[in-house]
């Protein structure tokens, strides 16, 4: 991924709008990219900035952190999803395994008994 495709993806990133290769890979580019971090930095800043401005309570959060938690769970979640696509594919090939054996018994028999 390059720079400027990160660059147009720090907003949608911020609002849970990628798909979890796109994420993916936009993570990976901001763990190697410091510029591109600092961009996610600022505008994440800017939108937490202002969705704590709507709200009645004037605390100031910790927005860094923040913004660290969303690129954790959002490892997480990608993770999670990876994990079960794995899972997923281990047990469509055992049930393909298990049919094709099955198959292959069932032909037997018929052979053996001359049907």
């Amino acid at each position: 991924m390059t720079c400027r495709e990160a660059e147009r993806l720090v907003i949608p990133f911020i609002h849970y709008e990628l798909d979890d290769d796109t994420a993916a890979r936009f993570l990976e580019h901001i763990d190697h990219c410091p510029d591109c971090r600092e961009e996610l930095e600022i505008y994440y800043t800017v939108e937490e900035g202002i969705k704590q401005l709507d709200e009645e309570d004037m605390t100031i959060n910790d927005i860094k952190g923040a913004m660290e938690e969303d690129i954790r769970a959002t490892r997480q979640r990608l993770y999670s999803v990876r994990l079960l696509n794995i899972i997923r594919y281990a047990a469509d090939t055992l049930i393909a395994m298990g049919v094709t054996v099955m198959l292959i018994l069932q032909f037997r028999l018929w052979w053996q008994n001359g049907i």
